[in-house]
């Protein structure tokens, strides 16, 4: 595939997804910014979309579903590389590994998690961090599977294609090493400035971090199950813990 076509095919593949979602993080931040001082605006994760239970679920299941397009878009074309094995064991998102990618997955959901936490309440500290609602106050018990569902979208989407996807088709054009996990990790970076400054660097830093272990592994597998990790505990234990801690 000519260089050009591959450059064409990144645009369309980010341009349909997270490169759509960078867009609209950093308008949403510039409105934010625009209303007041950042640390006093809030950004929701996980809002209801609708009164009528039906329709909620029925509104987040289409929404958790379509999402998840790009990844069998990216996949796609991953597969239309002639000579090249089969997209799965390409990005190492198989199951030849389980018990280490989960493993793997466990340590680095830990490694990225407890230092999240101080980076976000640097930012609140700071007031460069927006006040983060994970899910709604008084959940009923239905909205705990669609908010694993969410935490198992978000880990796929972003995995396969800001870490696997991207950094196969940038290495394909001879970009280097450093600049490849620079890229990918600003790309992660700006789709989350929605959340304020210090969640974007926070999640640039991961994105480092979910770099280099993809580039020295070529396993995009353990990271989706460490971002699984991450979003599940953080979504549900929001929502189980919202009241009691007087969260919103």
């Amino acid at each position: 595939m000519s260089p050009r076509r591959l450059r064409a095919e990144i645009w369309i593949v980010l341009g349909l997804s997270l490169g759509q979602s960078a867009v609209y993080a950093v308008v949403s931040l510039l409105a934010k910014l625009a209303r007041g001082p950042l640390g006093e605006s809030t950004a929701t994760l996980n809002p209801r979309r609708s009164e009528m239970v039906w329709h909620d679920v029925t509104l987040q299941v289409l929404s958790i579903g379509f999402a998840l397009v790009p990844v069998a878009l990216a996949l796609f074309l991953l597969a239309s590389d002639p000579g090249r094995p089969s997209p799965w064991r390409r990005l190492g998102l198989d199951g030849s590994r389980p018990l280490r990618d989960l493993a793997w997955g466990a340590v680095l959901a830990a490694v990225i998690g407890l230092p999240g936490l101080g980076v976000y309440a640097v930012g609140r500290e700071l007031g460069v961090t927006a006040d983060i609602v994970l899910s709604p106050a008084g959940a009923p018990w239905w909205t705990y599977p669609l908010l694993i569902l969410a935490a198992l979208q978000n880990a796929v989407l972003e995995e396969v294609v800001v870490v696997g996807y991207l950094m196969t088709r940038l290495r394909q054009l001879c970009w280097s090493v450093p600049t490849m996990i620079a890229v990918s990790a600003l790309l992660r970076g700006t789709y989350h400035l929605y959340q304020g400054f210090g969640q974007g660097l926070g999640n640039a830093i991961m994105g480092v971090v979910f770099g280099y272990w993809y580039h020295r592994t070529g396993r995009v597998m353990p990271l989706v199950i460490a971002h699984a990790i991450l979003d599940i505990v953080a979504f549900v234990g929001y929502a189980l813990l919202a009241e009691t801690l007087g969260l919103r």
